[in-house]
Formats: C-alpha cells, structure tokens, sequence
C-alpha cells in the first residue's frame, strides 16, 4: 500500500510538473529563431533532471571527461525502462532525440517533443523510418548530436538486447563518432510494464570513450554494431560486480 500512495505521488508530481513546463517551453520556442531548436532543446531536457528530483532516485554520472565540447556524436545507450530518459537528461549536450512516434501524439508531451525538434519513427513503416533517419542525418550536418535507443525497446530484464544497424549506418555514412553510454539501475527504480515505482534507487548513467568511425564503410556496420554494444555489456557487468 505504501508503494502504491508514494507511487501515485510521484505520478501526480509528474504530471503537475510536465503540465507546467508547457507554458514554458512554449514561450521559449515562439522565440527561438534557430532552424536546430537548441534553446528549445536545452530547455526541454531540463525537464529531465527537474523530474528525477521528484523520484526516488540518486543519479550517479561518471565518464563526462569522454565528452568533448563542440563535437557531434551518434549516441547510443542500453534500455531498461522509462527512467533512462531523464537519466540521460543530464548529458551535456545539444542533442534530438529518437522516438517511438505513439509518445509524440500524446498531450503535453508530444507537444513539447515536437517543439524541440525531436524526430519521431513509426516502427511499422519502412518509408516513415527512412524519413527519420533522413532527419537524424540533417541534424548531425547542423552540428546537433542524436541520441538512439538501438535496442528498440525496453528490456524486460536487464540484459542488452541486440542491436539495431540504423545509428551505427548513419554515423558511418556522416562519419560522426559514436558515443556509448550505459544506464544501470533504472529497470529497477520504475520495472517494464508497472506504474509502481521501486524502492529508492541508485541510478548510474556511464559515459564511454567515443568510438571513432575513422576506417570503417558501410559494409562494416554489423562489425562496428556488435562492438560497440559489447562495450556496454561489458561496462554494465562491471557495475553489476560480475
């Protein structure tokens, strides 16, 4: 019963705090003159930290000297639940992000995904996908990183689902490095498929070295997929103490 009243809590704080940053953000993009969005951007993924407060949660970011200032990444991380999104918020960066287009058409949210400039993807269409990507694409030219989840979904229990092609094509035919990050911690602080929130939860979000594509050609991507997601597994076992 307890988890439940402190999870609806949490909830409601939630969505007390995303329907006022409508407003906000709003107003910030009626101003925001730059085709990239980045003020816009900025602004929206300070949601992110703002919403982990309200959780029980203590985030724990290592890594940041791998990030260079002014360098464009592809970016990819792990997937274990809803809470890796203002996890990763606290990045650094100007970035868009990729995303399930259902979350674009809801309310509040979606607006402000859209007001952002974040790329939706209909996971049904072939053809709306290519146009996703065609728009990733743009944006790294413009000098905006784009963060990828290429698991494609959640996992539903821990491990690192295989890897989808699409980020580590794209970074190779724009010859942008790839950045890994890994997120431990968050499948446990908010599970697949619940509404009830875990126990208080520390949460880390692990920066890797960049991966350059130096050398690498498009008949390569399956190579430059698996070893990059070996990266991640690997820095998720270590820690997880294996």
């Amino acid at each position: 019963m307890i988890r439940f009243l402190r999870s609806a809590w949490i909830w409601a704080a939630t969505a007390t705090l995303v329907i006022l940053w409508v407003p906000l953000l709003g107003t910030i993009r009626l101003f925001d003159v730059d085709p990239r969005r980045l003020r816009t951007g900025r602004w929206f993924r300070n949601l992110g930290p703002v919403l982990a407060k309200v959780n029980p949660w203590r985030i724990h970011v290592s890594g940041r000297e791998h990030v260079t200032a002014n360098q464009v990444y592809v970016v990819v991380s792990n997937h274990q639940s809803m809470a890796d999104i203002p996890v990763i918020s606290f990045l650094k960066l100007d970035t868009k992000w990729l995303g399930k287009a259902e979350l674009f058409r809801l309310p509040f949210l979606g607006w402000m995904l859209r007001w952002a400039g974040d790329v939706p993807i209909d996971r049904n269409s072939r053809r709306e996908g290519a146009k996703a990507m065609l728009q990733c694409a743009r944006y790294l030219r413009q000098r905006c990183s784009v963060v990828f989840f290429p698991e494609g979904t959640r996992s539903p229990d821990g491990r690192v689902l295989p890897f989808n092609e699409g980020p580590f094509h794209l970074a190779v035919r724009e010859q942008v490095p790839i950045l890994p990050l890994v997120v431990e911690g968050s499948g446990a602080a908010l599970p697949r498929n619940s509404f009830i929130f875990g126990k208080t939860q520390d949460i880390h979000l692990r920066i890797l070295e960049a991966v350059s594509v130096d050398g690498w050609n498009l008949k390569q991507v399956p190579a430059l997929r698996d070893a990059v997601r070996q990266r991640i597994v690997d820095e998720l076992d270590r820690l997880r103490g294996h």
